[in-house]
C-alpha cells in the first residue's frame, strides 16, 4: 500500500512562481515548475519590477528616467524567457507576468488575487537580526497577507540545524 502525503489531497491547478532573477529565485522557478507538473497546474513566473528603488536612485540622476525603466522592463522580459523552463512545449502550460510596483509583497498577493492562484513558491534568503530588521523580507510580507499557501525556498547551503539537546533531555 502506498502511503499517502499531505501532497496528495493538495488540488492545485494554478501554481505561482515569483522570482527577482536571483539564484534563490530560479531555485523556486525550478521548483514551482516541478510542482505544475506533478499537480497539472498551470504555472505563472512573476516579476515585479520594484519603481520606487529604481526611481529613487535613477531620477535624481537622470533626467530620462522613464526611457531607463522601461529599458529596465525590457531586459526583465527577457529574463523571464530564460526562466521559463520546457520552451519546447513539454512542460506544464506557463504564463510570464511582469509588473511595476513601488512595493513587491502587495503586488505578488494582488497578482495572486487577481488570477486566482492556489499555491505561490518563491524563495528565501532567511536574514535574523540586524539583517532582517533593516532589509525586511518580501517573502515574509507575502506569507503573512496571501490568500493562499505560500511555500518558501531556502538558499541550498542553509542547512536546518537543530541545536544539540540538553544532556539531561538525552539520556531519557
Amino acid at each position: 500500500m502506498k502511503m499517502r502525503t499531505p501532497m496528495d489531497t493538495c488540488n492545485w491547478k494554478c501554481i505561482l512562481a515569483a522570482t527577482d532573477f536571483s539564484a534563490l529565485g530560479n531555485r523556486a522557478v525550478a521548483a514551482a515548475h516541478e510542482l505544475a507538473e506533478k499537480f497539472a497546474a498551470e504555472l505563472h513566473v512573476l516579476h515585479v519590477v520594484d519603481t520606487a528603488s529604481f526611481n529613487t536612485v535613477v531620477s535624481d540622476a537622470y533626467a530620462g528616467a522613464p526611457d531607463l525603466l522601461e529599458q529596465a522592463e525590457e531586459a526583465a522580459r527577457i529574463q523571464l524567457d530564460e526562466r521559463v523552463l520546457d520552451s519546447d512545449g513539454s512542460g506544464p502550460p506557463t504564463r510570464k507576468a511582469l509588473w511595476r510596483a513601488t512595493v513587491p509583497a502587495p503586488a505578488i498577493t494582488q497578482y495572486a488575487t487577481d488570477e486566482r492562484i492556489d499555491l505561490i513558491v518563491m524563495g528565501t534568503h532567511g536574514r535574523r537580526g540586524m539583517a532582517h530588521l533593516l532589509m525586511g523580507s518580501v517573502a515574509e510580507r507575502v506569507v503573512r497577507t496571501a490568500s493562499c499557501p505560500v511555500l518558501t525556498v531556502h538558499h541550498p547551503e542553509h542547512e536546518f540545524i537543530t541545536p544539540d539537546m540538553p544532556a539531561s533531555v538525552a539520556h531519557v
